[in-house]
């Protein structure tokens, strides 16, 4: 019954699946690619303190290239923007001097 019911949920999908439609030409030919979408993440701090006060500046482009403009612009935040981390320098090796319990009286 179980084996039955998979396939009916499998071929119910792969109906639905064969209905999709992609619309040709949605990606224009001088749209934002990878190296864009690096920039667009790079100086996503700056972009978005300006899209707060000025309209025409926008953070994200749109329409881009899809996939590769999505990977540049998480690579451009990520590694290289915000989400890198700058913050502080840990270092292992290094201890900090003991200081000196100083002199124990003992009383018997």
């Amino acid at each position: 019954m179980t084996n039955f019911r998979t396939a009916t949920a499998f071929a119910a999908l792969f109906l639905l699946a064969a209905c999709a439609h992609q619309a040709p030409g949605t990606v224009q030919p001088g749209a934002p690619g990878f190296l864009l979408g690096l920039w667009h993440g790079f100086i996503f701090p700056v972009a978005w303190f300006l899209g707060l006060v000025m309209r025409d500046v926008t953070v994200y482009a749109v329409p881009n290239d899809g996939f590769f403009y999505n990977l540049g612009f998480f690579i451009g935040i990520v590694f290289l923007g915000v989400g890198s981390n700058r913050s502080r320098k840990v270092y292992v090796n290094r201890t900090a001097p003991r200081r000196d319990a100083g002199t124990v009286i003992d009383h018997e």
